[in-house]
């Protein structure tokens, strides 16, 4: 069939866009650079699965090279985790074929193929319609025309006539163990088709005996023994070896270990009385002080199950919080019960401060399978989930932690988390299980960096943990004010990406002072892996490190059978980490807790989280899949884009959110922190190098810092709502008109990152993504003028600026007038767009 250069041309701009191949992803030692070269790898198949090939592509009416491309689209489907592959031929110049993996047999995969061979071939020329046999695993920039693919990483041909199949390949992209692996799975590929063309393609594993092997058991975390105790009796033994020893520290108060024991047995001898069963749950509703250290020992005691509720919730979270966990008892801080009060609920309230008698040890019977606590986590579906975790699961990570951050006999540790997250139950007993002491810090000192600094260096504090958001703010304060940390032996970082800017920033800083990236889910017992670096690592990204002893984390399909070695799968885990399900929500347990088919007999949980193996043993955090966004008809990972922004010269920190505009269409708008601002033309210049066009964020917005969630996360709620306000005009604009406001209005710029000119004397600080992080930051800029309830009261513009000029002991020169400040709104599109 005869075909015009427009329909050829039509032909190959839908072949381009109709999806990007992943490159095979590179398995090499990170310290040693791979030299460039071409590497060749020959096998032969054997006798009966050759003939069987020819066999299948005689009775399906094929030639035996699309039996080959079968395949090669089987194998680079697998390895790349993409479903839609584009790959090509060799004719002259490489040759595009983009091929989605349809579902079914390998009999409808051929067919498949065939059609796209077919009408590759009507839309060549005359002299390259007889395509050869070399096929191509190739990275294809989309802007190209057909000729221009851009590069390749595998070039693989089969010949038939000495049924030798030879993978040519880069040595800088490609090492030999990974292309002897790829041998085998296209080895295995052609068998799985000889053997029975009818069966589905999905069901058969490319993987080697061996390699399974590896990742099912040889890749597992270390087995430990661990003492068949229960955490809050390993306590006890610590009381009765040194009872005038101090456990914990809050304010100015501290408790022994006798007299932390002795609140702690009140509490569980108060609830035992009222009639406590085994596994009941019992809410705790305190702040985060000594009570609530106690609280929590005493419901260990009891053999109850602990759940923590923030005083300050909302009483319809309460409500529905103690309702779906069946909560039966609440030990309540007196004076804290306003929101408690006002939830719906049928518990048993007890107040801590009318709690008093027996001090002995309960001496309950508690089992290593007994349900330890309950954390509510955020769902999906708006509806809280509550993650259960037995006794078992604690210990292992409470060990976890000692053994690998290095926590050593007398270790002081603070406790920095809201008691609403998993990471604050370790921060809280795990210095009680060396005998040492856990130091409380509470949160408006938190939200004090030098406070914070001031309190972490006279404690003597050795190790803490902390979000990577509030880790970045710390170090920028030592930054600009140096000092010495003694003490501190190691800072863990949990709860979003670790960016390795952060750890190049800390290891400038504090040299060889141990730093843990640390990777778990609340329904695995907290964390699961661990990454303990004294330097800055050598990947682009900071890995989440190997599985903690007695955990087994796999990377697998949606089968749960192991994706190949280096390709992104799901990240699921077994082993005496993983909880029981989810309390009373039996649907969403069922979705998410299975059988492990690779161990009879163990738990299997499912992250959602998607990852893939490096050659060091160590697992690299690839995002969520959930996390992907489609524009154009194109697949984006949002993580991709970001850790590209990170490369870029002076970038500290970044996020990429997706906008929509009035007419439906998506755009990417990108976020970034650091000393300087770089125009939008040399952002995006720099990312091509390394993205392809569909990728390119189209506006590129300097801030002082990132907004945070409340658990120090990046906001990207409040980055797409303020990317949605800089692309629209605000008609009501007020601009500053005192002078206190035209100074005020300069250090929001400053703190929020945006043009001095965007900010009117009507806005508000919170409302235009500033956090409590960012106002901590704006009161430290403004010499602590205004306090953080200032802030909070009086978070517009000009009442604020009101407050500042109504006091009289108001310091001169705190404010600095900016020169020549920009004042018409009208003038702030071109800055709108540019930063």
């Amino acid at each position: 069939m005869n075909r015009s250069s427009a329909e050829r041309r039509a032909f190959w701009a839908r072949t381009l866009e109709s999806g990007a191949c992943t490159p095979i992803p590179h398995w090499h030692d990170p310290a040693a650079e791979p030299a460039p070269g071409i590497g060749l790898h020959e096998r032969e198949l054997p006798t009966a699965t050759a003939a069987g090939i020819r066999e299948v592509a005689e009775s399906l009416g094929v030639p035996v090279g699309t039996i080959v491309l079968a395949a090669h689209v089987k194998v680079l489907a697998a390895v790349t985790g993409e479903p839609h592959v584009v790959t090509g031929y060799v004719a002259g110049s490489p040759v595009p074929c983009s091929l989605a993996l349809p579902d079914g047999s390998w009999r409808d995969l051929v067919h498949r193929i065939r059609r796209v061979e077919n009408e590759i071939r009507a839309n060549l020329p005359a002299e390259l319609a007889e395509l050869p046999s070399r096929l191509f695993d190739t990275v294809l920039d989309v802007t190209d025309t057909p000729a221009g693919v851009e590069d390749f990483a595998l070039v693989v041909s089969f010949t038939a006539q000495s049924n030798l199949l030879r993978l040519e390949y880069r040595t800088d992209r490609l090492n030999d163990a990974q292309v002897q692996r790829l041998g085998g799975y296209y080895l295995a590929a052609l068998d799985l088709i000889a053997s029975d063309p009818d069966a589905p393609h999905a069901d058969g594993s490319l993987l080697s005996a061996e390699e399974r092997r590896l990742q099912l058991t040889g890749l597992a975390g270390p087995r430990r023994e661990l003492p068949d105790r229960r955490m809050h009796e390993l306590f006890e033994d610590r009381v009765r070896r040194h009872p005038a020893a101090i456990a914990a520290v809050h304010r100015d108060r501290t408790w022994t270990y006798q007299q932390l024991n002795e609140r702690a047995n009140q509490i569980a001898h108060a609830l035992l009385a009222r009639g406590l069963q085994r596994e009941d749950v019992v809410a705790v509703v305190t702040d985060r002080n000594l009570d609530w250290m106690a609280s929590v020992l005493g419901v260990f005691k009891a053999g109850g199950c602990y759940l923590p509720v923030e005083p300050d919730f909302p009483s319809d979270r309460i409500g529905r919080t103690l309702r779906r966990s069946e909560c039966r008892y609440v030990l309540a801080e007196v004076g804290r019960t306003a929101n408690l009060a006002g939830a719906d609920i049928s518990a048993e309230v007890l107040p801590l401060r009318e709690i008093t008698g027996d001090t002995t040890d309960p001496q309950v019977p508690v089992d290593a399978d007994q349900l330890a606590y309950v954390y509510f986590t955020s769902g999906s579906t708006g509806e809280p989930k509550g993650a259960m975790c037995e006794h078992a699961g604690m210990l292992n990570h409470l060990f976890a932690k000692i053994d690998d951050l290095g926590i050593p006999e007398g270790a002081v540790v603070s406790e920095t988390a809201p008691q609403c997250f998993d990471i604050s139950l370790w921060q809280l007993v795990s210095a009680l299980l060396v005998g040492g002491r856990t130091v409380l810090v509470e949160q408006d000192v938190i939200l004090d960096v030098q406070r914070f600094v001031d309190q972490i260096a006279e404690q003597r504090v050795q190790i803490m943990q902390l979000v990577p958001s509030y880790l970045e703010t710390v170090l920028s304060y030592l930054e600009d004010s140096p000092r010495e940390l003694p003490d501190l032996q190691c800072v863990s970082v949990t709860g979003e990406a670790l960016k390795k800017e952060l750890t190049q920033r800390w290891f400038a800083t504090y040299p060889g002072l141990k730093l843990a990236n640390v990777y778990g889910l609340t329904e695995t017992s907290d964390d699961t892996n661990h990454e303990v670096m004294t330097a800055v690592p050598v990947r682009d990204r900071v890995p989440l490190g190997p599985p903690v002893h007695n955990t087994h984390v796999y990377i697998v399909g949606p089968d749960l059978q192991p994706v190949p070695l280096g390709a992104p799968g799901e990240i699921v885990f077994s082993g005496v980490c993983v909880g029981r399900g989810y309390i009373n929500d039996p649907e969403r347990t069922r979705a998410a807790f299975l059988t492990d088919p690779h161990r009879p007999g163990h738990r299997l949980y499912r992250s959602g989280d998607f990852g893939r193996w490096l050659p060091e043993g160590k697992v690299e955090f690839l995002g969520r899949r959930d996390a992907q966004v489609k524009i154009r008809g194109f697949r984006i990972e949002i993580g991709e884009i970001e850790n590209q922004m990170l490369r870029a010269p002076g970038v500290r920190d970044g996020a990429v959110v997706v906008t929509e505009d009035s007419g439906g269409n998506k755009h990417l708008v990108a976020f970034y922190t650091g000393p300087d601002r770089l125009a939008d033309n040399e952002f995006k210049h720099f990312l091509r190098r390394t993205l392809p066009h569909y990728m390119i964020p189209e506006h590129f917005h300097h801030c002082e810092s990132l907004p945070l969630t409340d658990n120090g996360k990046t906001d990207k709620k409040a980055l797409t709502k303020l990317a949605a306000d800089r692309a629209s005009e605000e008609t009501e604009y007020q601009p500053p008109q005192t002078p206190t406001e035209h100074r005020l209005a300069a250090k929001w710029a400053e703190v929020l990152g945006v043009p001095f000119a965007e900010i009117g004397r009507t806005d508000h600080f919170f409302e235009r993504g500033g956090t409590s992080l960012s106002a901590v930051k704006l009161i430290i800029k403004l010499d602590r003028t205004i306090s953080l309830k200032d802030m909070t009261g009086y978070p517009v513009l000009a009442d604020l600026a009101a407050i500042i000029d109504g006091r009289t002991e108001t310091r001169p020169g705190i404010l600095e007038r900016p020169a020549d400040p920009p004042h018409p709104r009208k003038a702030t599109t071109d800055a709108r767009t540019s930063h």
